[in-house]
């Protein structure tokens, strides 16, 4: 009885094999910017780049100023008052490099915050067709992660997944 049953299994072992995973594909970047959360989020950090941009500006100015005036006058500066405006310099050039490594990390920090929910709704919205469709995997084909898929083994699901967040 053993061996029939194995007899049997190794029979249909290829037909199972051949059976073909139903699987789709999107690009995760265009349905991403398609996203009218996505507009709104891009507005919201070019305000705020604007902002720091602004500020950044600002201070790059002030320092080109005290500098200019700091050439001016250095040959008429006693050697007392000559250090302490090289030192005023050097302390106002070090804040402005700390402004701006700083301004570049809450920017990240912000974009990343923005884009969190956002991503988890199209994640969502991805698992959600999955699952309906009967996909085994869904795969991102941005970067050229996916060079090839044959239209007959795998299915363009940008569309349904662009339905299913509305």
């Amino acid at each position: 009885m053993k061996k029939i049953t194995l007899l049997l299994m190794l029979m249909l072992l290829p037909f199972v094999a051949s059976a073909q995973v139903k699987f789709g594909h999107l690009s995760y970047d265009q349905v991403f910017k398609s996203m009218p959360e996505y507009v709104l989020a891009q507005a919201n950090l070019n305000d705020l780049r604007g902002k720091y941009d602004a500020e950044m500006k600002r201070v790059e100015d002030e320092f080109n100023r005290k500098y200019e005036e700091f050439l001016d006058g250095q040959a008429d500066f006693a050697p007392t008052i000559l250090q302490k405006r090289q030192s005023e310099l050097q302390e106002l050039l070090t804040k402005n490099v700390a402004f701006k490594a700083e301004s570049e990390r809450l920017l990240r920090q912000a974009e990343a915050d923005t884009y969190a929910p956002i991503r988890e709704k199209l994640q969502n919205a991805i698992r959600k067709v999955g699952a309906e469709q009967g996909y085994a995997f869904i795969l991102n084909t941005d970067g050229d992660a996916c060079p090839y898929i044959d239209p007959e083994m795998g299915e363009d699901v940008t569309e349904l997944v662009i339905e299913a967040m509305k």
